[in-house]
């Protein structure tokens, strides 16, 4: 498909810079059907009022670690954003001011933190080898900080306010350099009214990399190339999963990465099963979903993979109208932002 079918128009105005004060107070957009049905504006505390005992929601307990780093090879400034682990000491890097750099380079970070650039791979990114025997989620917790979206760093500095607003409260396993933001908006409270109402709760990972703000290129969808991202669901997650949907209850993935890994998990059977390893899966229209039955998210770049995404489920109709429902009523958009709930 052409890739400008997936484009809008979005006022910056509507860019969330911080989240909603309390979480669950953000907006949400219920869409129910594929077709022309109306579109509910709720907020997100509505959530036990809009779901049926029974449905499962399913969360990514990835954790954001601190992986923009600044730095210098010299007198040259450099600036390096983690987004996937290699090894133990090895990380792979989008690094800014890249064409100062040639393998072998050391690249001194603040706090005693050195990093060496082994290699430049096809994409421009670099492997970066971390010195020292020291854990590198240690030395990026010394030297790093959070990795904002570039639409809200380009418009304010990070600052210490972003190390929780950026981490959803189901974080656990570090590893992302991205939040999982569908989930920003939960609360310990509207979880306990969930759990009243029925509504189950599942967990999976899936380690956000910062290749998903990266822009497509290509004019066709087909000749794009999605970054790929590791992910894990274990034996037992998988065999709960697919108890409920047997039962006839609902699962609804919390967020694209949740949604991503749990396609990627699915056999053409629409059996869940055990999955560790890299995910580069790619949806667009067109794609038959096995795993899932609705997905709760925010709202997406123009032209992003994520839209893409969006509008297989819903189709792609559907979506430029409920997106543009969404900016005429002033819904914030973006990492920070608004909500939405998609029951095709």
């Amino acid at each position: 498909m052409r890739v400008d079918l997936f484009d809008f128009d979005l006022p910056p105005e509507n860019i969330a810079l911080r989240p909603a004060r309390p979480r669950d107070s953000a907006r949400m957009l219920v869409v129910e059907g594929a077709g022309e049905g109306p579109l509910v504006d709720r907020q997100v505390h509505d959530l036990p009022d809009i779901l049926r005992p029974g449905d499962v929601l399913v969360f990514n307990d990835t954790r954001v670690i601190p992986a923009q780093l600044e730095g210098r090879r010299g007198e040259a400034k450099i600036g390096a954003t983690l987004h996937k682990r290699v090894d133990l000491r090895r990380w792979q890097a989008f690094v800014r001011n890249a064409k100062r750099l040639k393998p072998s380079d050391r690249i001194e970070f603040p706090a005693d933190v050195v990093a060496i650039a082994e290699e430049r791979l096809d994409d421009g990114s670099w492997i970066l080898l971390f010195e020292g025997e020291e854990p590198v989620e240690v030395l990026l917790e010394r030297a790093g900080r959070m990795p904002l979206p570039p639409y809200i760093a380009g418009k304010r500095e990070t600052d210490e306010a972003d190390r929780s607003d950026y981490q959803t409260m189901f974080a656990e396993k570090d590893g992302a350099v991205a939040a999982p933001t569908a989930s920003l908006h939960f609360t310990p409270e509207l979880i306990e009214r969930l759990e009243a109402a029925g509504i189950v709760r599942e967990t999976l990972t899936l380690h956000v990399g910062a290749g998903t703000f990266l822009p497509v290129k290509a004019d066709d969808t087909q000749d794009h190339r999605m970054h790929a991202e590791w992910g894990s669901i274990d034996q037992a997650t998988a065999d709960r999963l697919n108890a409920a949907r047997a039962a006839g209850n609902r699962v609804i993935a919390v967020g694209t990465t949740s949604l991503r890994l749990l396609e990627s998990a699915t056999g053409e059977d629409g059996v869940i099963r055990p999955f560790e390893g890299d995910t580069a899966i790619f949806i667009t229209p067109g794609y038959r979903f096995r795993a899932i039955d609705g997905l709760m998210t925010n709202f997406h770049l123009p032209k992003s993979t994520l839209f893409m995404l969006v509008s297989a489920l819903m189709g792609l109709d559907r979506m430029q109208a409920v997106y543009a429902h969404a900016i005429a009523d002033g819904y914030r958009f973006y990492s920070y932002g608004d909500s939405s709930i998609l029951l095709p």
